[in-house]
C-alpha cells in the first residue's frame, strides 16, 4: 500500500462538475493498493495517517495529528501512486492491485480509518475526478506499507 499524504487547508473532489466530497483543514490522502496488500498493510496505513504529526502546535512545531486539530481526511483512490517510470517514458502500473480487490481494500481502509475517530470523506472509486486542494505548507509525506522508502 502506498499513500501520498498532503496537509491541506481545504480540498474537494468533483465528478462531472458536481462536488462529490469536500473537507476543510485536514489531510488529502491518495491511496494506492498493491497486488500483495493484505490486512497488515491496511493497518499500517491507517495507523500512519491517523497519527501522523504534521500539524503545528503553539510553538510552531509539527507535533499534532489530524484529530488533535479537528481536521478531516479526504481519501482518494489513486492506482497511479504505484506508477513505475524507471524504464522508458510510459509508466507501468503492474504493481497495482486489480480493480475489484483495490476497491474492496480501499473501502476497508476508509472504514478502518473512520473507526479511529477521524471524519473520512472519499472520492468516487474509478471516476474521472477533479481534485482541488489548497496545500498547507506544502507538506507532502509518502508512505509505503512495505517500507521501500
Amino acid at each position: 500500500m502506498r499513500i501520498v499524504v498532503q496537509r491541506v487547508r481545504r480540498a474537494c473532489v468533483r465528478v462531472d462538475g458536481q462536488t462529490a466530497s469536500a473537507i476543510g483543514q485536514g489531510l488529502l490522502v491518495y491511496v494506492a493498493i498493491g497486488q500483495e496488500d493484505e490486512a497488515p498493510d491496511l493497518e499500517y496505513g491507517v495507523e500512519k495517517v491517523r497519527h501522523l504529526r504534521v500539524f503545528t502546535d503553539k510553538a510552531g512545531k509539527m507535533n499534532l495529528d489530524v484529530v488533535e486539530v479537528g481536521g478531516q481526511v479526504l481519501a482518494v483512490s489513486a492506482f497511479t501512486v504505484y506508477a513505475d517510470a524507471r524504464k522508458g517514458r510510459r509508466p507501468s502500473f503492474d504493481a497495482a492491485a486489480p480493480i475489484d480487490r483495490a476497491r474492496q481494500l480501499f473501502e476497508d481502509f476508509c472504514h478502518m480509518l473512520s473507526e479511529t475517530g477521524v471524519t473520512v470523506y472519499r472520492g468516487i472509486f474509478r471516476a474521472k475526478m477533479e481534485v482541488d486542494a489548497v496545500n498547507d505548507g506544502p507538506i507532502c509525506v509518502l508512505l509505503d506499507s512495505q517500507r521501500r522508502f
